[in-house]
């Protein structure tokens, strides 16, 4: 099970991060969040870190120019799409970037049809996102099969497993759920987060039906990252 932490704001929890097992970061450089963060201070942090650790900035409706100036300025892993970008602005970055991971609303009647966009991982978040809140985890079943499913969205150490267990996604992302207060994460809850969605996700590789992983346009090597 792929673990990314989002909404990283700092070295010290970068680094936190990593240590407790995370196999991503994310950096938010959406104006309005309370976690948002300038290029100038993520490639201070980015500096810092393995080459290996998977590093992902978090744009909304932010013009693609701009995307791929900062990603590729800061070397960042990859984009992760939260806004209303259209197929024609994705497919632009991802031919920019490594990889680009696309967000979509709980509910929204576009996600049955992104398998057959551009981006490599399908992220699932609450209607409000950064709000911390749960969604209704059906919804996610919009999602087509064959793809890298992410999901997001109000998840903490304690409903983890129980979300990996009912969506049996690819990977999970959590940001308010592993802190002590915004923008702070906190070692124990990202330690109990961890070791909740491993142990989750293990025992869903070990019953009948299999996750579902797509194949992948270009030599990435998070597979590797992730354990798969």
């Amino acid at each position: 099970m792929f673990v990314k932490v989002c909404g990283i704001t700092s070295e010290e929890d970068a680094l936190l991060a990593v240590a407790m097992g995370a196999d991503a970061l994310g950096f938010v450089f959406a104006p309005g969040s309370r976690r948002q963060i300038n290029a100038e201070q993520a490639r201070d942090i980015v500096k810092r870190l393995s080459p290996d650790t998977v590093t992902v900035g978090v744009f909304r409706d932010e013009r693609p120019e701009r995307v791929t100036e900062i990603v590729n300025k800061i070397g960042l892993t990859g984009a992760q799409l939260h806004g209303r970008e259209p197929i024609s602005e994705v497919r632009w970055i991802r031919k920019r970037v490594q990889f680009v991971i696309q967000a979509f609303a709980a509910g929204d009647p576009t996600l049955g049809a992104s398998a057959n966009g551009p981006a490599d991982v399908i992220l699932v978040d609450s209607p409000d996102p950064g709000s911390g809140r749960l969604f209704d985890w059906t919804l996610a079943e919009g999602a087509p099969g064959g793809i890298r499913l992410m999901v997001a969205g109000g998840l903490s150490p304690d409903n983890v497993a129980e979300a990996i267990r009912r969506i049996r996604p690819w990977g999970v992302d959590v940001s308010s759920g592993v802190e002590s207060s915004p923008g702070r994460k906190d070692a124990r809850k990202l330690r109990r987060f961890v070791k909740a969605a491993r142990e989750a996700g293990e025992a869903i590789e070990n019953d009948e039906r299999p996750l579902a992983v797509a194949e992948s346009p270009f030599d990435w090597e998070i597979d590797e990252i992730a354990g798969y």
